[in-house]
């Protein structure tokens, strides 16, 4: 792994904040931590190590999802994620220990095990982005004791992927919101970030435990100045929602996704 610590060069720094600057742009639009799209440019840019680039992606996706929220809140008040706290509630009880384990998987797989992983799910996570944000708000796939279950299997699974890519989970929790409960797509991308940022705590905390948790200390102007980036981004993505269409961005980001997993899959 490349060591990018305080002796590297400027031009590490710079493409640090452009790139969590232009990823923390689409966390403010749409809802998402952006770390599907941050996780190859860690490895394949940065050369981190699976391992250490997926807990360096996590502690960025928190900044990411944090700082999206309130931003959002002019389009997307806090009181609406208020009134639907249970669905927030239904997803978080399967998505808090799906984190946990999901987390606990990572730090025992092999790094080239692991690259496999994510390049399969960043697949998966494309074609969610084509077929799932097509959907419009409507009724709800299920209602009463089975819409509940479906709540916590799914949480659970998301939990999972979120703890193995470092993400928020945000591609997946908004096919689910507008899917499975039936919420508008921009209360499910702030819905979203609502059950992103306790799941991610909880994944974070798993992998303190972790000796690659050391990656964080030993790349900490790194760590600033993509955090710096990201909550810029999220601040000028929060002012684009609205404005710019999803049917014609989340194909590209989709595109975007595939070419990131050929290139995490070729990894050595």
């Amino acid at each position: 792994m490349t060591d990018l610590t305080t002796d590297k060069p400027a031009a590490n720094s710079v493409s640090a904040f452009i790139g969590g600057g232009v990823i923390g742009v689409l966390g403010g639009l749409i809802g998402l931590g952006g770390a599907e799209f941050r996780l190859p440019l860690l490895i394949g840019l940065f050369k981190f190590a699976a391992l250490e680039a997926v807990i360096l992606n996590k502690a960025m996706s928190l900044v990411v999802v944090a700082s999206a929220l309130p931003f959002r809140a002019a389009t997307v008040p806090f009181g609406s994620i208020a009134d639907h706290w249970q669905i927030v509630v239904n997803l978080l009880a399967g998505s808090l220990f799906g984190a946990w384990f999901g987390a606990g998987w990572a730090t025992r797989l092999k790094s080239e095990t692991l690259y496999r992983v994510i390049s399969a799910l960043l697949v998966g996570i494309a074609l969610v982005l084509v077929f799932g944000h097509d959907a419009v708000a409507n009724q709800p796939f299920l209602t009463g004791t089975a819409q509940v279950f479906a709540g916590i299997v799914i949480g659970f699974a998301i939990g999972v992927v979120a703890s193995l890519l470092g993400v928020a989970g945000g591609e997946l929790l908004i096919p689910t919101l507008v899917l499975l409960f039936g919420a508008d797509i921009k209360l499910a991308g702030s819905l979203s970030l609502a059950v992103s940022l306790p799941t991610m705590i909880v994944g974070f905390t798993r992998y303190s435990r972790d000796r690659s948790f050391s990656v964080l200390g030993r790349n900490i102007r790194f760590v600033v100045v993509m955090a710096i980036g990201s909550v810029i981004g999220t601040f000028l993505g929060g002012l684009l929602l609205g404005v710019v269409p999803g049917a014609y961005l989340l194909p590209a980001l989709a595109v975007i996704l595939m070419i990131s997993a050929v290139k995490v899959w070729r990894h050595r």
